[in-house]
């Protein structure tokens, strides 16, 4: 389900945001108009992705979803609606791809968590979800891959 975990160095990076307050049976219902607003806004800007877009969640809980999407920008984004600039910190993180359809994350997440601890680290309680390859590249959720982070405390 996973590749075998990782720790990496992420470096900082300017990036466009959408922050969503939702209760977790919603997420399906919001996630697609907000990544359409999110790129609306940055054509309308001129302003192209660095990179896939990606959903940072601050902390995970079981009724309300936190989080933020976004992409890497490659010039700075002016406010515009929901859409704010921001940052991607840079941070030492646990990393691993997800190959398979969303509905497979929650596992894929338990399995990182489980390897995060086996191996006697500490999480932070955010995380990011990097959707390299989804729908858009084809019907096939087998070839959907997803770059999963957990930022790790020192």
């Amino acid at each position: 389900m996973i590749d075998t975990p990782t720790i990496a160095t992420t470096h900082e990076r300017a990036a466009a945001v959408i922050r969503l307050t939702i209760p977790r049976a919603e997420i399906q219902k919001a996630m697609g108009p907000a990544h359409q607003e999110l790129f609306a806004a940055l054509a309308a800007q001129g302003v192209t992705p660095g990179g896939p877009w990606f959903s940072h969640h601050f902390r995970m809980d079981p009724a309300v979803f936190d989080f933020e999407i976004g992409v890497p920008v490659s010039a700075a984004v002016t406010p515009a609606g929901r859409v704010a600039p921001s940052r991607r910190p840079a941070s030492r993180v646990a990393r691993t791809t997800y190959h398979g359809g969303y509905e497979g994350l929650a596992a894929a997440w338990g399995e990182l968590d489980a390897w995060i601890r086996r191996e006697g680290l500490t999480p932070k309680a955010e995380l990011w979800e990097t959707y390299a390859a989804g729908p858009e590249t084809g019907p096939d959720p087998s070839a959907w891959r997803t770059e999963l982070e957990r930022p790790l405390a020192d």
